[in-house]
């Protein structure tokens, strides 16, 4: 389900630039995950619905890295490594956009209320 029309729309990018996207999102649930991956790269994220992610360019510079049960596609630029975005499903069954807040042009955020997710153990 998408967010309402009022919710701000924010661009965000690789550190070069060749992969580009909007995410609408109030940036309310920021994370951080304590996997083995998400421990290394230290991003905060935050999850957002298929209908309010936009990939403007850069599809052919992803590359997918899968790990563990293989169900979240962690992309990277394949440029400067950088991991923008990573795809998967929430417990409903439906797609989500798990946007590395850190790749976010000015985002607007309390960093007081990232929660902790115990990806380690999912």
């Amino acid at each position: 389900m998408s967010q309402p029309t009022d919710v701000p729309v924010y661009e965000g990018s690789c550190q070069c630039g060749a992969v580009r996207f909007t995410a609408r999102t109030g940036l309310e649930a920021p994370f951080q995950c304590n996997c083995s991956r998400c421990r290394r790269l230290n991003a905060v994220m935050h999850s957002v619905p298929e209908d309010d992610f936009t990939l403007l360019s850069g599809n052919e510079t992803l590359s997918i890295y899968t790990f563990n049960s293989h169900t979240i596609a962690h992309q990277f630029c394949t440029q400067c490594g950088i991991q923008p975005f990573a795809a998967g499903s929430d417990r409903e069954g439906n797609t989500i956009h798990v946007i590395n807040v850190h790749c976010l042009k000015e985002p607007r955020y309390d960093k007081n209320a990232i929660s902790h997710f115990n990806g380690a153990d999912f």
